[in-house]
């Protein structure tokens, strides 16, 4: 997923580039959102793994 966020980050960045405004922002709202939920995974990966960790 964080692929895809930096593929889409990368599309956004080119856009804007060359002046294509309305696909530079699609593309970077779509990297945005993405990002955004591969850390909320990350961290309830994290909490969860530390919860575990402790009742062992």
């Amino acid at each position: 997923m964080l692929y895809w966020a930096l593929v889409f980050l990368a599309v956004a960045i080119i856009a804007g580039i060359f002046g294509f405004g309305g696909i530079a922002s699609a593309s970077a709202g779509i990297a945005q959102i993405l990002f955004f939920i591969f850390l909320v995974l990350f961290a309830l990966a994290l909490i969860l793994r530390v919860l575990r960790g402790a009742s062992r």
